[in-house]
């Protein structure tokens, strides 16, 4: 079979589509588009797209996700990270783009949800031809996913993503864009656990709780220091040593456990998963003595059930993607010209986003993330079914 040749763009030189090999070209990429040979349809995971992406001069292996662009262009992350298998790689980026999509949904964003995941170690793969390599492949889907910063990309990398490519958010100060992310993650964090608090013991404070923090990279540092000026008692623990001496030596005052599993076995008030997704497994939920559970981690219900279990044990849950969107609503509002006011209000009141998420799974009688997860959905089909009324441009 011949296989055609696309017309380029600009930004995209010699870049071809392919149903089951690349052509024998080298130094050219190559697009999948073909989500039987990945098993996306056999999942019945509901996306509306999944891309590989892979480019052997550079070394890139990447997958980029679009679950949903009912509200419109799907906007997520890049996340760099040493993936075990392939498979497992498709399995985080299929999870991170629905929740994206819902956490869009319940902020209230006219964004979709997609992410990409690029396999390897950020420490000794990435390099700047395959930043570049990367976002010409973000570039050849022409505004349907817009990425930015996540585990193992920073504000730096996103400036070599733009050198390529149009629809990057998360640059640097220095380039027009909205900077660091963490800190309005930390901050929604923080405002959702207030609003936990404010479930579980009546008061909207954490002055005297003692709340667990599993992950202190980007975004737990930052919500350590909230927590400290809001009175609380920080206990953290983290994989990289260098992430805990970083925040011992900011905040001395924090204690330190040996591992996650002592963490979570310890006397909480409150634990925050801030690492990576599945924190709340059945063996981490039958140990944990916190009374709510509130972190930055995306996806971090180990499996269906969990959230029942949670709710049995009297443990006030607020939904992951419901508390850590404030970095979403900072690089959302960096596509209108980036105002750190703007997107600093709307991420506080991530606030009255939980209380309403918490009120609604009261009324209903269900866990609060199936509460935010009906929420968003029936914005996502409102939203969409207007969308569907074609307007001239």
């Amino acid at each position: 079979m011949q296989r055609r040749r696309w017309p380029a763009t600009p930004h995209v030189q010699g870049i071809w589509r392919r149903t089951q090999s690349a052509p024998d070209v080298p130094g050219k990429v190559a697009i999948v588009t073909d989500p039987v040979v990945a098993g996306v349809f056999s999942r019945h995971s509901g996306h509306e797209q999944v891309v590989y992406c892979y480019d052997e001069p550079s070394g890139l292996k990447a997958i980029i996700a679009l679950y949903s662009t009912a509200l419109g262009p799907g906007l997520g992350g890049t996340r760099f990270y040493p993936y075990g298998s392939e498979d497992d790689a498709l399995a985080d980026v299929l999870n991170l783009s629905k929740s994206m999509a819902y956490k869009a949904a319940l902020a209230g964003l006219d964004v979709g949800g997609g992410k990409a995941v690029i396999i390897g170690d950020p420490k000794r793969d990435k390099s700047e031809v395959l930043l570049r390599a990367y976002g010409r492949f973000v570039q050849s889907l022409a505004g349907r996913y817009i990425t930015a910063c996540d585990v193992g990309t920073y504000p730096q990398d996103m400036d070599v993503v733009a050198r390529e490519c149009d629809f990057v958010t998360g640059r640097t100060l220095s380039q027009g864009g909205a900077g660091d992310s963490s800190v309005l993650t930390a901050l929604g964090v923080y405002q959702g656990m207030r609003a936990a608090a404010e479930a579980a013991w009546g008061t909207a404070s954490l002055h005297g709780r003692r709340v667990g923090v599993a992950g202190v990279g980007k975004v737990g540092r930052h919500l350590v220091g909230h927590l400290l000026d809001d009175g609380a008692a920080v206990i953290v623990t983290d994989v990289d040593p260098a992430a805990v001496t970083a925040v011992t030596l900011q905040y001395p005052e924090v204690e330190v456990a040996a591992g996650a599993d002592e963490l979570v076995a310890s006397d909480l008030d409150v634990y925050a998963p801030c690492a990576l997704g599945g924190a709340l497994s059945d063996e981490v939920v039958e140990v944990l003595t916190a009374q709510v559970v509130c972190g930055a981690a995306n996806n971090q219900l180990g499996h269906d059930g969990i959230e029942k279990t949670l709710a049995d044990r009297g443990i006030v849950y607020a939904p992951d993607y419901c508390v850590n969107s404030g970095g979403l609503i900072q690089v959302a509002d960096e596509l209108a010209g980036f105002s750190f006011d703007r997107a600093k209000a709307r991420a506080s009141a991530i606030y009255d986003t939980t209380r309403n998420v918490l009120a609604a799974a009261a009324a209903e009688g269900v866990p609060p993330s199936v509460a935010a997860d009906r929420m968003a959905e029936r914005r996502m089909a409102a939203v969409g079914r207007l969308r569907s009324v074609w307007l001239p441009r």
